[in-house]
């Protein structure tokens, strides 16, 4: 199946572009101590810093495809030869890793990319004596398509959706068929249209009798989360064809069942990280940079999956079991009555994201107000409603930076709260300044309204800051701005 038009050309660069990317987001979370690979240095013209929730992506996308490669490596130390395939390699430093750990014996690394991606790596291998002094090359004159070979490390320039073009490659390179095989593809069949990856898949199947597939891409395609996933890649020009047949793990374990392979296991990413992560490994790496996006991190994790399918004697619940989970999701039950309800837009909009009732038909909301700038501001605070006022306490500008100060928000004198004239609503915003010993800040932290004795009382309790979860408890004291802390007995 050629694959020479112009607009395919141009999206097979797009997607080139994608490795160049990825490989500067490894170095990142490498450099973090996210994971241990002194080899990607050598693949990026310029390092730069990505931002947490990024390398924490990428810290799992690693740990789990490092899992399942080890797990293939152990179950099949006893064989005279077993072989890696790795699909799209683009700048991995796979070979070099396992090379250096001393767990690749007998085993061999085939590479197949584009020719311009493998002609990149070769002449990076080759510029750098660290690379190059690990691949035991006999320096013989090799040709188009094989642009690196060694015993155990062999570079192969060719478009995997050219099946014919690759075998005929990988014959020449000295691929055994018979021979125990690790297929790996690291986001990269999403990007062909289905009939060529599904192609692929089915393809493997047929050649390889002694095989494991493992495949970590992306999911669930319908949500906001994943609409704006796919917006992104479409901006990229490197379109994810893969999720609309296959938008969830039930339909990618269909997908290898029903293209000849025998077992299949397929999880999110949630249930890797929190199931097969060590709980002291997660704690490690919860404590590397100042974070706080779990919201995202949990998105994203749910909106990719680590995939293991087997022919042959090996199994994939060998490389991959199905993880037990500390998390439970509960189903809340929802109820028939429903209730009209009209926004009113009001001038204070953005003060985090919160909530409180000012009268018996209004609730106030309150959300981030450097949404639109891209920045975050005052996320995630508390709002209560108090005598005709509402107190905005704690909340963050960035994870290292909580609020230190507490709102008052009283409406406008001069406004009513009328439902039919929601322009007219307006807000007075001050300052409260407060004696006593104050609570620290926080966000994340929960308050509520106790009245006593004709008096009102903010209740603040837990939380986290920028080092440690909040265990602690406060009454502010609302007719005097007192704070008084609770002490347990």
């Amino acid at each position: 199946m050629p694959v020479t038009n112009k607009k395919k050309l141009g999206k097979d660069t797009a997607v080139q572009g994608t490795n160049d990317s990825s490989v500067v987001s490894k170095v990142s979370a490498a450099a973090q101590g996210y994971f241990q690979d002194v080899y990607l240095q050598h693949f990026v013209c310029k390092e730069a810093r990505r931002a947490p929730l990024i390398n924490r992506g990428y810290y799992v996308r690693w740990r789990a495809v490092d899992h399942c490669v080890r797990r293939f490596l152990e179950k099949t130390a006893h064989c005279p030869k077993r072989q890696i395939l790795s699909l799209g390699a683009g700048f991995d430093s796979l070979y070099f890793r396992l090379h250096s750990c001393g767990i690749l014996t007998r085993g061999v690394v085939f590479e197949v990319d584009f020719p311009d991606v493998a002609r990149r790596k070769s002449a990076l291998i080759n510029s750098n004596k660290t690379l190059r002094e690990m691949i035991d090359s006999d320096d013989q004159c090799l040709f188009e398509p094989l642009y690196l070979s060694s015993s155990q490390y062999l570079l192969l320039g060719v478009d995997v959706r050219e099946l014919p073009l690759m075998k005929k490659a990988l014959d020449l390179a000295g691929f055994v068929w018979t021979a125990p095989t690790l297929i790996l593809s690291e986001v990269v069949l999403t990007y062909m249209e289905v009939k060529w990856s599904d192609s692929i898949i089915r393809w493997t199947a047929d050649h390889l009798p002694q095989s494991l597939f493992l495949i970590y891409e992306q999911i669930h395609p319908f949500d906001p989360f994943g609409q704006i996933m796919q917006e992104h890649f479409r901006k990229l020009n490197s379109t994810l064809y893969a999720l609309q047949k296959y938008p969830d793990v039930e339909a990618q374990r269909r997908r290898f069942l029903e293209n000849a392979w025998e077992q299949c296991i397929c999880f999110d990413m949630n249930s890797f990280y929190f199931g097969l992560v060590p709980e002291a490994e997660r704690l490690n790496i919860e404590n590397l940079e100042p974070f706080d996006e779990y919201e995202e991190w949990h998105q994203k994790c749910s909106h990719y999956f680590i995939l293991t399918a087997s022919r042959g004697s090996l199994a994939a619940s060998d490389i991959l079991p199905q993880p037990v989970s500390p998390l439970t999701i509960a189903t809340p039950s929802c109820s028939p009555i429903l209730l009209p309800v009209k926004t009113i837009p009001v001038s204070t909009e953005g003060l985090g994201m919160g909530s409180t009732s000012l009268c018996p038909n209004v609730v106030l909301l309150t959300e981030d107000p450097a949404k639109e700038a891209g920045k975050c501001a005052f996320i995630p605070h508390s709002v209560s409603y108090s005598r005709k006022s509402c107190f905005v306490l704690g909340g963050r500008t960035s994870p290292i930076n909580p609020v230190k100060n507490i709102c008052k928000l009283t409406i406008n004198p001069c406004c009513t709260l009328d439902l039919e004239s929601p322009g007219n609503v307006k807000f007075d915003v001050e300052q409260v300044v407060c004696d006593g010993e104050p609570s620290q800040p926080r966000w994340r932290h929960t308050t509520t309204l106790v009245s006593y004795k004709g008096k009102d009382f903010l209740f603040v309790f837990g939380g986290k800051n920028r080092t440690q979860i909040v265990g602690d408890s406060s009454f502010l004291d609302l007719s005097h701005n007192h704070w008084n802390e609770v002490r347990s007995v």
